[in-house]
């Protein structure tokens, strides 16, 4: 618990936009709204891990903030109390001292840390998913609730349930030369509590929103090139996964470790399949990172001392070498700058048009269209990715927008007057956002913490109207 515990004071003060976004979803419900990210717009999957934002209802009476303090707090002490278990299971796995040495990259391990304190539901997941590495015949179901959550670890989940089904069986050739009908019982049980949760949060979904699939796949379109660098940089700087890369000795670890090793290089595929994610430090590793350093752990027992210094070294030195795997962790007191910043110049609004809703939600109770699409159905739709989204040219009509904000760069580029992403510039363009003569007036400029970049808020003046 110490050795994870460090990073988690160290960077508990970070957190991203999408947390803010199920905390407004939340603050709704606790408020009697309903589910909804806008509180008189339509019922929308805004968060992928459905059912979260009720878990964090009891919370968010006081505001999305409030909901992610409560989010921050529970995924730290879900992570925590993983780390003691896997401290303690790694006592029973033999007698060498130099097999508690893999539980070291649990302090340098960015991921593990920087997602159970970002208030968002992985750390949650991630206890679920190292809950499912006891040896128990209900360990699949904490493994396919840990998928209901995170679709991505749906092969994971299934994975994993066969091979550690096979293993309480001892393995294959214990299936075929055994009692066959118990053990296929055995496998099927396994397999049904693995893919059961997210079966029925698949078919929950499509009677509410009429789709199997949460609104953020359609939101941020990836491909498989995207998802391979993603998968190989989760891979070579995530830290555990380091720890296994032991051929000699794989052939020594019990069926289990062997299941726990498969299930988490299917993870990768499914990874890579999935087109990987668009939040940084590896989010959608984290859950099975748990299982690696089990296995990294088990395998230290049975190595050279050598080679285990040599993997552990390697995993540490690679996890804490590239400078975008140090984050800022000020990054919740930037958040809470702009929220604060910016509750006076959108005082009165009544449309907000946005790409970061999160933090914009948090400080104006007006709709918020969000240009990314992740909690709007007909924006989602648009073609484009989440920071490109073609809008047509009468949008803001359409949407009877009367406040803009935008990220700027910091510098002005010709033709697109500086802003930062591509679904700002087009609508910065169609609306000739910072021409004299233009409709709309900044208001605010609020600097983006240390950078250079800023964002500005812009009315309609006096006069002018989109309706």
């Amino acid at each position: 618990m110490a050795l994870a515990a460090v990073p988690c004071v160290l960077l508990y003060d970070f957190t991203v936009d999408d947390a803010l976004i199920t905390g407004r979803v939340a603050h709704h419900i606790a408020n009697g709204s309903g589910y909804r990210f806008n509180a008189g717009g339509p019922v929308t999957d805004a968060v992928t891990p459905l059912g979260w934002a009720y878990v964090l209802a009891p919370f968010a009476s006081g505001g999305a903030a409030s909901a992610v303090v409560a989010a921050k707090a529970m995924g730290t002490l879900a992570w925590l109390g993983a780390a003691v278990w896997l401290g303690a299971r790694v006592a029973t796995l033999g007698t060498r001292w130099i097999r508690f040495l893999p539980l070291a990259s649990l302090t340098f391990s960015v991921p593990l840390a920087l997602w159970a304190v970002a208030g968002m539901e992985t750390g949650l997941v991630a206890g679920l998913a190292t809950l499912a590495l006891v040896r128990r015949r209900l360990a699949p179901l904490a493994a396919g609730l840990a998928a209901a959550w995170r679709p991505e670890l749906i092969p994971w989940a299934a994975a994993l349930a066969l091979g550690t089904s096979f293993a309480s069986l001892g393995g294959a050739h214990g299936v075929s030369s055994g009692a066959g009908g118990t053990a296929a019982r055995t496998v099927a049980r396994a397999l049904g509590l693995a893919l059961l949760p997210a079966v029925g949060v698949a078919l929950l979904r499509t009677l509410v929103f009429g789709t199997p699939m949460p609104l953020a796949a359609l939101a941020k379109p990836s491909d498989l090139e995207h998802g391979f660098r993603y998968s190989l940089a989760a891979f070579a700087f995530a830290g555990p996964p380091i720890l296994v890369l032991a051929p000699r000795t794989l052939r020594l670890l019990d069926t289990h470790g062997k299941a726990i090793l498969v299930a988490g290089a299917v993870h990768f595929v499914a990874m890579v399949a999935a087109g990987g994610d668009w939040m940084p430090y590896s989010r959608l590793a984290a859950p099975i990172l748990p299982g690696l350093v089990l296995v990294g752990c088990q395998l230290a027992e049975h190595a050279p001392a050598w080679a285990t210094h040599l993997r552990v070294v390697a995993a540490i030195a690679l996890a804490v070498s590239v400078p975008l795997l140090n984050p800022d962790p000020r990054v919740g007191g930037h958040r809470r700058a702009l929220i604060e910043a910016a509750r006076a110049p959108l005082a009165g609004a009544e449309h907000v048009a946005t790409l970061d809703a999160g933090w914009v939600g948090a400080a104006t109770p007006a709709e918020v269209v969000e240009l990314a699409g992740v909690t709007d159905i007909r924006v989602a739709a648009l073609p484009g990715g989440h920071t490109s989204k073609r809008l047509p040219e009468r949008f803001v009509e359409s949407r009877k927008i009367d406040a803009l904000v935008l990220l700027h760069s910091g510098v002005a580029q010709a033709g697109e007057w500086g802003f930062d992403r591509v679904v700002e510039q087009r609508l910065a363009r169609f609306e000739k956002v910072g021409d004299p003569e233009s409709r709309w007036g900044k208001v605010a400029e609020i600097p983006l913490g240390a950078t250079e970049k800023s964002y500005l808020i812009f009315r309609l003046r006096e006069g002018s109207s989109t309706h």
